[in-house]
C-alpha cells in the first residue's frame, strides 16, 4: 500500500512540474523572432527615418488607417529587377519586387541582410516557372505565392525566421 502511495504522489508530482505548476526552476523563454506590430505601436527594431522623408512628401505622424488588418504592413522594396529564362521556354522574364511583413523592423533588415541569397533564390524559382504559367492572372498569384516561400526558405535557414507575408510586382514583363 505504502508503495502505491508513494507512486501516485510522484506521479502527482512528476506532472505538475512538467506542466510548470510547480518546482519551476527554469527560465522563461524569450520568443527572440520577429513579432508582429499592431497599428499605431512603435516598432523597436524600425529604422530612423530618412532625413529627406519629409521633404519626399513623406509624413513621420500620419495616423494609421482603423480598418482592415489589425497590424500595420512594412515594405521592403529589392534594389535591383530580376531577369530570367523560363523553363524550357525561349522566353524571358523581367520584374522587380517588393515584399511585405506586419511584423518588426528586424524582417526587413533580415531581407536587406541577404538579399544576395534571396536574389539567387527568386531566379531559380524563375527559371523554374513555365512561359504559360506566367501569362495568366492565377499564375502570377502563384508565382507570387512560390516566391514568399522561397524568400521565407532563404530567411529561415539563414535567421531562423521568415516573417514575408507577401511579395508584390513592380514591374512584370515577360517576352
Amino acid at each position: 500500500l505504502g508503495v502505491v502511495i508513494a507512486g501516485i504522489g510522484g506521479g502527482t508530482a512528476f506532472g505538475l512540474s512538467a506542466a510548470g505548476v510547480i518546482g519551476s526552476h527554469e527560465e522563461a523563454k524569450i520568443d527572440h523572432r520577429p513579432q508582429l506590430v499592431k497599428k499605431g505601436e512603435e516598432d523597436p527594431y524600425a529604422s530612423p527615418p530618412a532625413a529627406d522623408a519629409k521633404d519626399a512628401g513623406g509624413d513621420e505622424e500620419e495616423e494609421p488607417g482603423s480598418g482592415g488588418n489589425p497590424y500595420r504592413i512594412a515594405y521592403y522594396s529589392f534594389a535591383d529587377e530580376f531577369t530570367s529564362n523560363l523553363k524550357e521556354s525561349d522566353g524571358l522574364v523581367q520584374l522587380s519586387l517588393a515584399a511585405s511583413t506586419r511584423r518588426d523592423g528586424r524582417v526587413l533588415r533580415r531581407l536587406s541582410r541577404h538579399e544576395l541569397a534571396i536574389r539567387s533564390a527568386v531566379l531559380v524559382v524563375l527559371a523554374d516557372t513555365p512561359e504559360p504559367g506566367i501569362d495568366t492572372v492565377a499564375g502570377k498569384a502563384l508565382l507570387q505565392k512560390r516566391l514568399t516561400t522561397a524568400i521565407n526558405q532563404v530567411l529561415t535557414r539563414t535567421e531562423g525566421f521568415g516573417g514575408v507575408d507577401a511579395v508584390y510586382f513592380k514591374t512584370l514583363v515577360v517576352q
